[in-house]
């Protein structure tokens, strides 16, 4: 079904080359992206069943009205396919929740980032990466839902590096940053269900994110030993005491489990470990990565209570 369209068109003639047309509008994020015709933009709205004039939220620090149909502008931008466009769509739900607190993660001179954490059957109905180099390249639902969502936040937020984006070195996670938690491989609970949520919902988490932080222990083969080594990285000088997203290999989560210990239990250790450093409340668990290498990433947040992680249902 054709819609009815309230985005501005832009009329040009066959001489003209629309990407660098898009560099000189400032639409990009530095890499050259697909041009949002007519024919493409309908056709990612037809990945969803929600009217392309409802308002999802404003988005600061401009608060551009990010509609279904603009959201789904920038989608055709970054690269999606129409399936990708419910998970893109959620995520800006989440990113503009209050507790989320996206004016400030756009504008402060901090270096984060919105990341995603994709749960539930819409990881494998998308092909979302949850293994080997799942931050890396070489994946497109990961690369471009995560660039859609970046796109957003500039071109509906108005957040320009240098302009209302003050961030003082950034990360290479501000280009694209969408995972998924590799569900089948984990010897507890994924992170939707702990987030209040059933095993079978599909689910995306936002995260105000620094960049990654590889932690590695190939020596220990105990519980106590890997989770030591993780605690001596997270109190590193300079990180974070707020939010934090552990991202626990999947060879290092089955020895901590072996050992008997829950998620609890390793929130708990790593309090008492950190004397209160980073409190279990604010640490965020989740399990992913290659089959194969004794490694845990730790992600950095911003600084609890300034953002928090967010978790909504798909839908759409």
């Amino acid at each position: 079904m054709a819609h009815q369209f309230s985005s501005t068109h832009i009329a040009l003639d066959e001489t003209e080359e629309l990407v660098e047309l898009c560099y000189q509008k400032g639409w990009t994020d530095g890499l050259p992206v697909v041009p949002p015709t007519l024919e493409r933009v309908e056709r990612m709205l037809s990945g969803t069943n929600r009217a392309p004039d409802e308002l999802i939220a404003p988005v600061p620090p401009k608060w551009g009205r990010a509609t279904v149909e603009k959201i789904a502008i920038n989608a055709v931008m970054a690269g999606c396919a129409p399936a990708y466009l419910p998970a893109v769509l959620t995520a800006v739900e989440a990113i503009t929740a209050e507790e989320f607190n996206l004016h400030g993660v756009q504008v402060t001179t901090s270096h984060v980032s919105p990341m995603l954490v994709v749960n539930g059957p819409i990881r494998q109905q998308l092909d979302i990466n949850d293994g080997f180099n799942l931050f890396g390249q070489g994946w497109r639902a990961n690369a471009t839902i995560g660039r859609a969502v970046r796109l957003v936040c500039t071109n509906i937020g108005g957040a320009l590096p240098g302009e209302l984006d003050r961030a003082a070195f950034g990360h290479a996670g501000k280009y694209t940053c969408c995972i998924a938690e590799k569900e089948e491989d984990s010897p507890w609970q994924p992170l939707h269900v702990e987030r209040g949520f059933q095993t079978d919902d599909s689910t995306v988490t936002v995260f105000a994110s620094a960049a990654p932080q590889s932690i590695n222990d190939h020596g220990n083969n105990t519980a106590t030993g890997i989770l030591d080594t993780i605690c001596a990285n997270l109190t590193a000088p300079g990180n974070s005491g707020g939010e934090t997203l552990l991202v626990i290999g999947v060879e290092h989560a089955k020895t901590i489990s072996g050992d008997g210990f829950s998620k609890a239990d390793v929130r708990a250790y790593i309090a008492e470990k950190t004397q209160q450093q980073y409190r279990a409340e604010a640490l965020i668990l989740m399990v992913a990565g290659g089959l194969a290498g004794r490694w845990t990433i730790a992600v950095p947040g911003w600084g609890s209570p300034t953002s928090r992680a967010v978790t909504l249902a798909v839908r759409g």
